[in-house]
């Protein structure tokens, strides 16, 4: 790189990558087009800086990673880095991966080595940079050591090695710390933190993604909310805080309940008394999985003290130990059936979801199967089909095949499956899973 071009990477002047209309799609098992993942995305990554894609899972955000980093190629748009166009994998860009993706018959030496090899370093100076990687990453003292002898923190720390012995100019992260407990996440998060802001690693910029809040505003200087069905910018927020952050800093919770509310702006109800948290309408709605025992316990958390009925999610998320990616779709179900309502950041019981709450078992199970008939068309038509048919049952085949006139096989599968979740316990229909067949209990 240009010595010119370098100090002004450095200074935050350039622009190390820039993303300009990017969409795209998968194709489906047939070979046929199938829902759009990302939709019109553009942004610019700087140098010195830490940039974070915070959104929920489905949103496109490892796709727009492996977009950005040449490893698939956009349905439309285009991907600059340096000023060139990226057709394939980039040299100066490398990646650490949520799952170590580390090969377990080499050691740590012999896995961190191993990208410099493909570059064609020479042997002695690619072991001498992979030491260095290893001593600066904290595993100075294993690098004879296999995978299978590490712990999870230990293979994440191999990953960053790995990606870093290469010097590149962008390091990406593909949520490289949802797979460690709490513990050694954050543990791994601070050592990270520290050699960035020390000047440290050999590198320009990092573009990572996230779904955790809390981690986005700790670490990035600037967070790109992306929205979901397809994924697209909801809002870039700048970070201003210093490093290092304290979670407990008014300013630092000022942030996150502003991203909160943020996120949620898109789950209150329109203006004709719909929820629009689902994509698609009647039998187009793709549903979460989320477990009837979930729902009663978010219902119960939200009714009692400190809460009484009204709670700021944020707070939620803490009590429950809850990520967004967990969080949000319990809320968004909460408000489909019509057991509360979400507005600017909080959530509120409606008066169903508070005599949800107050209720025994039966009352429970006769007051959730009533709202699964009166708000989600998919529960009713199952019942209504299975009423008007003198044997009272139904292979769910022929409701799969429906779904999937909306959605692709997956999404219908998982829509489906909660269905048959949430209707077991709602009392309104039976369902056998060796035959896949649904039947009713008590036909009337």
């Amino acid at each position: 790189m240009q010595p010119a071009l370098e100090q002004d990477l450095a200074a935050g002047k350039n622009r190390l990558l820039e993303v300009r209309n990017i969409s795209h799609r998968y194709q489906t098992g047939a070979g046929e087009k199938g829902p759009a993942v990302l939709d019109n995305i553009s942004l610019d990554l700087k140098g010195n800086e830490i940039a974070g894609l915070l959104g929920r899972s489905g949103c496109g955000k490892s796709s727009l990673l492996r977009i950005v980093s040449g490893l698939i190629e956009p349905s439309a748009g285009e991907v600059r880095y340096l000023g060139q166009p990226v057709r394939g994998p980039v040299e100066g860009i490398a990646m650490v991966f949520q799952s170590f993706a580390l090969f377990p018959w080499l050691t740590v030496l012999a896995n961190v080595e191993l990208g410099l090899r493909a570059k064609q370093i020479a042997k002695e100076e690619a072991r001498k940079r992979a030491l260095k990687a290893i001593d600066l990453i904290g595993l100075d003292g294993f690098e004879s050591a296999f995978p299978k002898e590490l712990s999870g923190g230990m293979r994440q720390r191999v990953g960053f090695a790995r990606a870093l012995v290469v010097h590149p100019n962008i390091l990406v992260m593909d949520e490289p710390f949802s797979a460690l407990d709490v513990l050694t996440a954050e543990t791994l998060r601070t050592d990270l933190l520290d050699l960035w802001v020390e000047g440290r690693m050999p590198i320009k910029s990092i573009l990572m993604v996230t779904h955790n809040i809390e981690e986005a505003v700790l670490m990035c200087d600037r967070i790109i909310v992306l929205g979901s069905n397809p994924g697209k910018i909801a809002a870039e927020i700048p970070v201003k805080l210093q490093h290092p952050r304290n979670r407990l800093d008014p300013e630092f919770r000022q942030l996150v309940d502003k991203i909160y509310e943020l996120m949620t702006k898109r789950l209150e109800p329109a203006a004709a008394g719909r929820a629009t948290a689902f994509p698609g309408l009647g039998l187009a709605m793709a549903l979460p999985r989320v477990s009837t025992n979930t729902i009663a316990g978010m219902i119960e958390e939200i009714a009692a003290e400190p809460y009484s009925g009204r709670a700021d999610l944020p707070a939620i998320a803490d009590s429950l130990n809850m990520e967004i990616d967990e969080l949000f779709p319990v809320a968004e179900t909460l408000q489909l059936l019509r057991f509360a309502e979400i507005e600017e950041g909080d959530i509120k019981l409606t008066a169903a979801g508070k005599r949800f709450a107050d209720a025994d078992v039966d009352v429970r199970k006769k007051l959730f199967g009533d709202h699964l008939l009166a708000y989600l068309p998919l529960a009713a038509r199952i019942k209504l089909v299975l009423d008007e048919r003198p044997t009272h049952a139904a292979r769910a085949a022929r409701f799969l095949e429906e779904l999937e006139d909306y959605m692709s096989e997956d999404y219908a599968d998982r829509t489906l499956k909660s269905v048959v979740n949430w209707g077991r316990y709602g009392e309104l229909f039976a369902y056998d899973e060796t035959s896949e067949t649904f039947s009713l209990e008590n036909p009337q």
